[in-house]
């Protein structure tokens, strides 16, 4: 696979500082069981890395001394950590909110059909990926009949009450575009997807965010691979929106790789490029337990422009 860092590290984008440490994002490992075209992580049925429990008693341990009200669970698939169901629970019981973001098909897989009530029964929020409400699309980013499972898993977790009204049980869907370039306006599709997916499959959701491709790891070779990573960078620069700055979610979130190390953001960490926290090259989450990351500077590379493009972009969609 064709790696981008090289072309990214020289940077104009500008300085960004931290404030107040309001959300962890946690990487449980890059075991999947789909193997998408968009995905930042590069995860799969093949790999192998896996959070182990200490690091997740660490990252428990985090929760509860710092005081973090959202854990934000990303993989691969993050369900399929051995452990996935211990750290939600341990969350929970300290009143932490908990985001598992997840694929949806992994809730019909064999092994794991208990997962969507344990996640209703502990009140999870789950931000499932759905890159369009049309079969075809969805196939050609994520694999021949992963359309169909999803709506499958749409149908049972509505079943259990999410996205429905007052139920408490929120489910956001996110939408990432299928090729170079930037998604639309996130109010007027989120009101496409809500009249398409009710009329053909009844099904309902709470919020859908929109998510700009990143030109890192796998979207980032095949960018490389066809000529277009120049074009691309060209069309996040020439869309750079000042304002966004204020809102990105480094400034207020620590990335957790699966081995415990911290990083800005998911895409930083995906580059391996690591926090500026410490006189350590690589800092850890154990590193930071003495909090004080308030002022710090951000590391910035020139992928930084994904997320300030046009509306902006976040794991939590649309920034203005």
């Amino acid at each position: 696979m064709l790696d981008t860092l090289s072309l990214l590290q020289t940077t104009d984008f500008p300085a960004i500082r931290r404030s107040t440490l309001e959300k962890l994002q946690v990487n449980l490992g890059y075991l999947c069981n789909l193997s998408c075209v968009h995905c930042h992580v590069n995860a799969g049925p093949r790999r192998t890395e896996l959070m182990d429990l200490a690091t997740i008693d660490l990252v428990i341990n985090f929760l509860k001394t710092q005081g973090i009200r959202e854990l934000d669970l990303t993989g691969g698939a993050p369900e399929m950590n051995p452990h996935f169901k211990y750290l939600v629970t341990e969350a929970r019981k300290l009143g932490v909110n908990v985001v598992d973001r997840c694929n949806l098909t992994i809730l019909l897989e064999e092994g794991y059909e208990d997962v969507a009530t344990f996640l209703a029964e502990q009140g999870v929020e789950i931000t499932a990926s759905l890159p369009c409400y049309a079969e075809q699309n969805v196939d050609k980013q994520r694999g021949k009949g992963v359309y169909q499972d999803s709506i499958e898993a749409l149908k049972m977790l509505n079943q259990l009450g999410y996205g429905k009204a007052d139920t408490g049980l929120k489910l956001n869907l996110v939408f990432n575009p299928s090729g170079t370039n930037l998604p639309p306006a996130q109010e007027a599709l989120k009101v496409d997807y809500q009249r398409e997916l009710k009329q053909r499959h009844d099904i309902e959701f709470n919020d859908l965010f929109v998510i700009t491709n990143m030109p890192i790891s796998r979207f980032g070779s095949m960018l490389l691979s066809k000529g277009l990573f120049d074009e691309y960078m060209t069309l996040l620069k020439d869309n750079y929106a000042e304002h966004n700055l204020s809102t990105l979610m480094c400034r207020s979130l620590v990335s957790v790789d699966w081995q415990g190390y911290v990083y800005d953001c998911d895409f930083n960490q995906m580059l391996h490029l690591p926090m500026i926290a410490s006189d350590k090259p690589k800092p850890h989450l154990s590193d930071l337990m003495a909090g004080g990351l308030d002022g710090q500077d951000v590391r910035v590379a020139d992928h930084c422009y994904g997320c300030t493009a046009g509306q902006g972009s976040s794991c939590g969609g649309a920034l203005d």
